[in-house]
């Protein structure tokens, strides 16, 4: 089963990342956005079928190794294989 972990960095986390994309793309011109913030995804695909199972070892993966919880937030979406 396809899982996708999408991570972003908490409220109040300061995000150079994000900060030097709003820069450069007020350089180009572009001026009608506010508030860029980075991210990232990942995406696993686990050999399970119950959702649950999927579910709990997924955030697993992610309270202990994928996201760094003390500044990231994370959200875990589940796709069902076809």
């Amino acid at each position: 089963m396809k899982v996708i972990v999408n991570i972003s960095l908490k409220e109040g986390v300061l995000d150079p990342e994000g900060q030097a994309i709003d820069n450069t793309l007020r350089n180009l011109g572009f001026n009608n956005f506010n508030n860029i913030r980075t991210g990232k995804q990942i995406i696993l695909n686990i050999d399970k079928v119950n959702d649950n199972e999927v579910l709990k070892e997924a955030d697993k993966m992610c309270q202990e190794l994928l996201v760094n919880t003390v500044i990231e937030n994370y959200h875990i979406n589940i796709i069902k294989d076809k």
